[in-house]
């Protein structure tokens, strides 16, 4: 299979980004031997998209692993996600026999796909010179028992580590 330049390219249907799928899709054309990869990428993009039609809710965040000896593999994002499909795997097994897929089982990998949405990043909190004074004071004017070293021992780090 040689490249050709004017050659028109294609969506790789399944993929979330078209422009990402015609760079894959370019790609695979320009060498020989990665064109041969093509006609299994055009499959699991339709596999994905299939899955996306059978389970519209909980398909955005699952994708198409592999799909091998009638083992489907999708990844899900979390354990919360997983169980949800747990419950449809069946609904999905037919729905996608229904397409012609030679689905004999499913199984699920929990796998973070994506960067955590920004308000999950981690937050740093910044105290102002007056809460570190106070909590500093705090540390000073609590009863030395035994019960309070651990509280007062906590509030010392804290002021120091905001100096």
């Amino acid at each position: 299979m040689s490249h050709d330049p004017h050659q028109r390219p294609f969506h790789i249907f399944g993929t979330r980004k078209r422009q990402t799928s015609f760079g894959a899709t370019e790609f695979l054309r320009a060498n020989d031997r990665m064109a041969a990869l093509l006609p299994a990428a055009m499959r699991m993009g339709r596999l994905q998209q299939d899955v996306a039609q059978a389970l519209p809710a909980i398909a955005a965040s699952c994708g198409v692993i592999s799909f091998e000896a009638g083992v489907l593999v999708l990844a899900v994002p979390n354990a919360a996600v997983a169980t949800r499909l747990k419950q449809q795997l069946n609904s999905l097994t037919a729905a996608l026999q229904k397409r012609g897929w030679q689905v004999e089982s499913i199984k699920l990998k929990v796998q973070v796909t994506q960067p955590p949405p920004p308000e999950y990043e981690k937050r740093v909190l910044r105290i102002p010179e007056v809460g570190v004074q106070a909590f500093e004071d705090l540390s000073k004017t609590l009863e030395p028992t035994a019960g309070n070293a651990s509280l007062i021992a906590a509030l010392e780090r804290l002021a120091a580590r905001r100096r």
